[in-house]
């Protein structure tokens, strides 16, 4: 039986770099207004740099700390490039991306803890 697990690990780069592509693509697209999603904008912020972390954390290539303060700079150009696309850049938000990709570490650890104990 394959775990969901296996998968994320083994497709690890492709998962990240779809969620890099959405997360530029949704962050820099030009709107007059923002549509009303239920739900705090950091909240938002929060949910899609964890899933952005989760997979790499729990790969864990060779250069994961690296890659995840990558992750951090692209998130500060992200807020930085906003106000010249006609959205509003925050460094509240930063801190909300900054908190997901500490937490998708956490939750990957947590996940890796269980599926290894119950493997044994």
């Amino acid at each position: 039986m394959i775990l969901i697990t296996d998968f994320i690990k083994q497709y690890w780069l492709h998962l990240t770099v779809f969620l890099l592509t959405a997360i530029a693509t949704l962050s820099l697209w030009p709107a007059e207004y923002l549509p009303q999603v239920p739900g705090s904008d950091k909240t938002h912020h929060f949910i899609s740099y964890g899933a952005l972390m989760f997979p790499v954390a729990l790969r864990k290539p060779k250069y994961w700390l690296w890659i995840t303060l990558g992750f951090a700079g692209f998130s500060g150009a992200i807020e930085l490039i906003q106000p010249y696309v006609n959205r509003y850049g925050e460094w509240l938000d930063m801190a909300a991306n900054v908190a997901g990709l500490a937490c998708g570490i956490m939750f990957a650890k947590i996940i890796e803890y269980f599926t290894v104990s119950n493997t044994k």
